[in-house]
């Protein structure tokens, strides 16, 4: 048992828990309940009058005792049957046991009375003849039993995912709650849920061979799965699987029917009107044109027979009018055709409820989400009743398209939102494996949250599986959102993941996920092809091209293949490591992700590398075909362990296929050349990419700067099938090579670097090497800087010229200005860099950038040169507030112009989907130094919330990358 408090008490963080405690014996001084003493488990007590669900979840709960002490308890319904330590579960007013403690005054539950999904949990002594101990979980309405139940479940260490991702039970000799009592907190937000979607590549496929095989489909057995994982996560809402591959939801009355005994609230997506799938439940040949002006009676008629049929259960209901599945609405309409066709739809299905549901209609949940081009017709002036509750889409890429306005947050059926942690569509599919940064998703969703949309959250979380940590977050930050900041967020992956495999691995899962979204934020793994799926001109497939890292400038592509290999050398040690029954949940939570993300950086870098030594010729071209091949090999290896694993449970779903335009999973093109017989020298340096069509008369490193010591590298190549042999010889002793001679199959790379004592005395003073092999030579020129006038110490603590630029990550900034109505917020785990900066609070006033008492950032850096410079400033590609907004900062050097970048891009422009993929939006503006020396560049705020991540001063020398260049600061 102390393996269990160790797991659950003592060395996990608070915030990942309810509050209630277990501990393996009596606490001295409290009234403790033994759910089992070692000896005996407790009975469970239910009134058979109570609602179904809480029938179910005390089954259960009998079941979740079982899994953590191999011990069966009493599942009893007889008052007389009781005796001993006795659970009583249920809801207040439907369980006559409680209501009886409820009169007796042992039992008060005044705090949660009448309230939405609330519960209390309290043991007493002696409450009845023949009850030596009581412990009593009683809810507000029937899903507050249900959570009350599973919090003590959790706090047993039963992991929500102990099925959806095979995390072990942690086994116990005696089971003890610690509490005298607890009430829970109120729900942020009321309607909290899921979406399943894209399923044709992994749910659908798995559910029908290993799920509901009979109907070779997705069913109700996959549904009851899913139902208790939600109840379990405090999530009471699901919108199901709606693709034309699957059957609808409705289609299979057990369906329903499951749903309702978990006590899970039906909803349907924002093309499904009425819990009606258009996808597939629409036959155009027997029903006719999906047209609401041509064929009104025909769809009214559809939507009737399906609120007849379900209103007898809890549902929400979407309200609206798009086209079949994910299209816009069918017809040759104008804007304001549009317009009042959608407004007529909203009012006739309004009028279907009201014949099917015995409710006043502003009492039945109704929804409607502006979605795609429903937005457009919401701005274009829809009228939406008060009691609807508008949800607030994202752009599929989880940045929140709008949030009310201060007007709208009067309306009475408050907001929502749709959420994305998983994308089918244009410009690019991202279906693989969740990688949206917790940070990014707690900034927008609290962003919604404090404009009014606490009334329904629901996240597309695809298939489920590789979207299981986020799913996590998501429904957690939905049931207390107030837990969260940015802080807490930034910390609360490594929390999860050493709740279930280990707090000594704390820190290490703290590095990990670090490192996994940051790498993935800059380019998620499925983005690697670099080509745009969903075009037109190529059918929708996905054309694999070379990536913007570079394998010429800054070292970026090798530093982020070598982030991978470090990341997964991590990974790997712990998976070796950890306990044999935890390595199935590790390898579906941790190592899977980890590795397969790298594998695809792998494949995909190791491709345009291959591809661009074949233009070279060089001898290493094969090496790196096969390596690709390798990778790719593995990759789907690795996919085919996650579907064989615990004897084919998931077999089917996962899929390195994602999407009918999908190419990334493929083997990417490389190319093979063949090879003299003979050595064929050649010579290829850092920071000076070859032209091919002109070729350079020498090479030249970059510039070495006494104030920033560098080292850059000579690649010596050999181009043909012989071993070549070398040797270099610098022209000065201050050139220090690591290697001056050698003998090379393919290739060697020489590090050069200077002695800059024994340097001569001179600002600018050049160098060279020359390389010789065989008869043949080539020399690489050197030259290094050491500025005149200006001592190294002067430097240190600026961000100087290197090479032509300057490069400031946004955070590392020299001196803040804000003050308590206007912080500046440093985010970690954000950006480029992995961390950035928030201007103020994004739902407060607009900020005058000249104003002395508003909010700035100051970077002091140096030139060595005057005249224009161009300034790159990248900022998160957030939406503005709401159409009343702007997404806007200001920027200056010293106290010259004032330039105010407008950040906002429409969606489904050029811009946009650059900015969606790449995860930042790049302005730039020319600025004028008047003469060398220190300079202070400010960036202030203007529209409140901004992110900044990075600003790069191209001086003339900036290269072409995808991130830019590393920080330029001098220690």
């Amino acid at each position: 048992m102390k393996k269990i408090i160790l797991y659950i008490l003592f060395m996990t963080p608070q915030i990942l828990f309810s509050q209630i405690e277990i501990g393996s014996q009596p606490e001295s001084g409290k009234i403790s309940f033994p759910v089992y003493d070692g000896t005996r488990v407790c009975d469970i007590y239910y009134d058979p009058q109570d609602d179904e669900l809480v029938k179910k979840i005390s089954a259960i709960f009998v079941q979740d005792i079982e899994r953590v002490t191999d011990k069966t308890g009493n599942l009893v319904t007889d008052e007389k049957q009781m005796n001993g330590n006795v659970v009583f579960i249920g809801t207040i007013n439907r369980n006559r046991i409680i209501d009886k403690l409820i009169d007796s005054k042992q039992l008060d539950v005044t705090p949660i009375l009448s309230q939405w999904e609330r519960y209390i949990v309290k043991a007493l002594d002696n409450p009845f003849p023949g009850v030596n101990k009581a412990l009593v979980i009683a809810g507000s309405d029937r899903r507050g039993t249900a959570y009350g139940v599973f919090s003590i479940s959790d706090a047993m260490g039963i992991s929500p995912w102990y099925w959806w991702a095979d995390v072990p039970v942690l086994k116990s000799r005696s089971v003890f709650l610690k509490n005298d009592d607890y009430i829970s907190k109120a729900p942020s937000v009321k309607y909290r849920g899921i979406f399943i979607n894209d399923e044709d590549w992994g749910m659908k496929p798995w559910a029908s061979k290993l799920m509901d095989p009979s109907l070779n489909d997705i069913g109700p057995r996959t549904y009851a799965k899913v139902c208790e994982l939600l109840l379990r996560l405090k999530a009471n809402y699901l919108w199901p699987a709606m693709h034309e591959c699957t059957g609808a939801f409705n289609k299979y009355e057990e369906n329903k029917l499951v749903a309702d005994s978990f006590g899970i609230v039906m909803g349907s997506a924002h093309c499904e009107p009425l819990l009606f799938n258009n996808a597939t439940e629409w036959d155009t040949k027997t029903m006719g044109e999906w047209n609401y002006k041509t064929n009104k009676a025909g769809i009214l008629a559809q939507l009737e027979k399906r609120v007849k049929s379900n209103a007898p259960f809890e549902n929400v209901y979407t309200l609206g009018l798009r086209g079949l599945h994910d299209a816009g609405m069918i017809g040759d309409f104008t804007q304001q055709e549009k317009v009042i066709n959608l407004q007529n739809a909203i009012q006739d299905q309004r009028n279907i409820l009201k014949k099917h549901i015995d409710a006043p209609i502003e009492s039945v949940p109704q929804v409607l989400i502006p979605y795609k081009e429903v937005m457009e017709l919401y701005e274009k002036g829809v009228q939406v009743p008060d009691d609807v509750t508008l949800v607030w889409p994202d752009d599929n890429y989880g940045y929140i398209k709008r949030l009310s306005t201060p007007e709208e947050q009067k309306r009475s059926g408050r907001f929502g939102v749709y959420y994305h942690v998983s994308y089918l569509g244009e410009p690019h599919n991202y279906l693989w494996m969740s990688t949206t940064p917790p940070a990014l998703i707690y900034g927008e969703m609290s962003k919604a949250y404090r404009t009014g949309a606490d009334r329904l959250w629901v996240v597309n979380v695809g298939d489920i599986k590789g979207c299981e940590y986020s799913t996590n977050l998501f429904l957690d930050m939905a049931w207390n959102i107030e837990q969260y900041n940015y802080e807490t967020v930034h910390k609360h992956p490594a929390q999860w993941y050493a709740r279930m495999f280990g707090s000594r691995y704390l820190d290490d899962f703290q590095e990990i996920w670090d490192t996994f979204y940051h790498l993935a934020f800059i380019r998620k793994p499925e983005y690697m092809g670099w080509g745009f799926e969903w075009n037109s001109r190529q059918a929708g497939t996905e054309v694999l091209v070379d990536t913007d890292f570079s394998f010429f400038y800054y070292r970026e592509a090798e530093k982020r293949l070598k982030s991978y290999e470090q990341l997964v050398d991590k990974t790997t040690q712990i998976l070796a490591e950890i306990d044999r029954d935890l390595k199935p949940s590790f390898f579906q939570l941790v190592y899977y992700p980890v590795k397969a993300a790298a594998l695809m950086n792998k494949k995909m870098l190791t491709a345009q590398k291959n591809r661009l030594y074949a233009e070279q010729g060089r001898a290493k071209t094969k090496t790196l075909a096969d390596s690709t091949k390798l990778y790719f090999d593995r990759l789907q290896e690795l996919t085919d362990h996650y579907n064989s694993m615990l004897d084919g449970k998931w077999n089917g779903m996962m899929s390195l296929k994602q999407g009918w335009f999908s190419s990334v999973h493929k083997m990417p093109p490389v190319e093979r050349i063949k090879l003299k017989n003979e050595p064929i020298f050649g010579i290829y340096v850092e920071g000076d990419e070859p032209d091919k069509y002109c070729p350079k008369p020498f090479a030249a490193l970059p510039a070495f700067n006494s104030y920033a010591p560098e080292t850059y590298y000579i690649d010596v190549v050999n181009k043909g099938g012989q071993i070549l042999n070398w040797s270099a010889v610098p022209s000065e002793d201050w050139v220090i090579l690591s290697q001056s001679s050698g003998e090379t199959k393919d290739e060697q790379r020489i590090f050069v670097s200077v002695d800059w004592e024994k340097r001569p005395v001179g600002e600018y003073v050049f160098g060279e090497i020359l390389f010789i092999s065989g008869n043949k030579n080539e020399k690489v020129f050197i030259s290094t800087f050491k500025p005149a006038n200006v001592k190294k110490e002067d430097l240190k603590g600026l961000f100087v010229e290197q090479n032509g630029y300057i490069s400031i990550p946004a955070a590392d900034f020299h001196r803040k200005r804000d003050n308590r109505e206007v912080e500046l917020i440093v985010i970690d785990g954000l950006g480029i860099e992995n961390k950035s900066i928030q201007f103020g609070d994004p739902l407060k006033r607009l900020l005058n950038p000249r104003a002395s008492i508003d909010i700035d950032v100051e970077y002091d850096f140096y030139v060595f040169q005057s005249g224009t410079v161009k300034v790159y400033t990248y900022a998160l590609p957030v939406f503005p507030l709401n159409p009343l907004e702007k997404a806007s900062y200001a920027l200056t050097v010293d106290k010259g112009l004032v330039f105010k970048p407008d950040i906002a891009a429409g969606e489904y422009s050029d811009t946009w989907k650059q900015n969606v993929l790449r995860n930042y939006t790049v302005s730039k503006s020319e600025l004028y130094l008047p003469a060398p020396g220190k300079h202070t560049l400010k960036i202030s705020g203007i529209t409140q919330g901004m992110v900044i991540q990075k600003i790069v001063i191209d001086t003339g020398g900036l290269k072409d990358s995808y991130t830019g260049p590393e920080s330029t600061f001098v220690e």
